[in-house]
């Protein structure tokens, strides 16, 4: 089984980077933007012969068309690393952020491609806050609808069903990626040390690009969403789940983020197309095309095709 992490920075390399290095029974793509220290990743691929470092030039050497499409000075990037692993016949990939530190079991319990028993929970809401089962739940994740944020402690644990993984969301401890209110107004440090069985909905639900394991069958469906801010991740969650409903799981934390430094009014300003039209892009999940700028809505186009090929 090929398994291949993907990242993307702009960043010497991390306490994170390094640790993801050494997972050596994974390969690691990372991809390099036009800030990235091009030459501190040419050293790590000289050192770790499981790492890939895609500079801008090999980006527009093999994906042109796609870069265009993404532009520079962007976190999503990162698509062009999932196309790679696809292209390299990944089975699974793991989509991580080079401020979340891995565990030293991260990557040894993947579930992705298996069918387990897993615990269901039911909310009232049409959407299921992953964070509203945690001992941490007075936050939630972000791009949670905000419309529904009275409604999602509404929950209740239904039972237990087999259930085939196709992604799984692995928690995050510390000062995770959530919602920009959530971090201005608590600024939390989370543990879920309390989370220890996979579990799972029947609604949709969101989930993020920082510490994920997808199924192959699942990268094209997958992406982070250029040209829409902080909804990037999670809108494509969303679209994932149209195409593969009730295909989510979520497992107890493997990571810890120490947050890269960060503009949190900024990042607000990042989330308001999805404070203004999440919840109105769940009810008419079909037609999620009409939700997405143009611009968006070309890149998914040609990303989708870079599948077909």
């Amino acid at each position: 089984m090929k398994k291949i992490i993907v990242s993307t920075t702009i960043n010497s390399p991390t306490e994170a980077t390094i640790k993801y290095c050494q997972k050596s029974d994974w390969i690691f793509i990372i991809v390099g933007d036009t800030k990235t220290p091009h030459e501190e990743y040419r050293a790590l691929e000289k050192q770790y012969p499981n790492v890939i470092y895609m500079d801008p030039e090999t980006q527009e050497r093999k994906y042109k068309e796609l870069s265009d499409t993404i532009g520079w000075k962007s976190i999503q990037r990162r698509n062009i690393g999932f196309v790679e692993a696809y292209n390299m016949g990944a089975d699974i990939v793991a989509t991580v952020d080079d401020d979340n530190i891995p565990y030293e079991a991260w990557g040894t319990d993947v579930l992705v491609g298996k069918e387990i028993d897993v615990d269901i929970y039911e909310p009232e809401a049409i959407v299921f806050d992953p964070l509203s089962v945690t001992k941490s739940n007075f936050v939630w994740h972000r791009g949670y609808p905000i419309q529904l944020l009275q409604e999602r402690h509404k929950v209740k644990k239904i039972g237990t069903e087999k259930r085939k993984v196709l992604v799984q969301a692995d928690l995050w401890e510390g000062d995770p990626d959530i919602d920009a209110i959530g971090r201005l107004t608590f600024k939390p440090l989370v543990k879920f040390d309390e989370i220890t069985q996979p579990y799972a909905t029947n609604k949709i639900t969101p989930f993020n690009s920082q510490n994920t394991f997808l199924a192959r069958e699942v990268i094209p469906f997958y992406s982070v969403l250029p040209h829409i801010g902080r909804m990037d991740d999670i809108w494509g969650a969303y679209i994932l789940q149209k195409y593969f409903p009730n295909s989510v799981v979520f497992n107890k934390a493997s990571v810890y983020q120490e947050r890269n430094v960060q503009d949190l009014i900024t990042n607000l300003e990042k989330e308001i197309l999805g404070y203004r039209q999440t919840l109105n892009l769940i009810q008419d999940l079909d037609n999620y095309e009409a939700f997405l700028p143009e611009e968006s809505k070309k890149f998914y186009d040609i990303y989708r095709k870079q599948f077909d090929k």
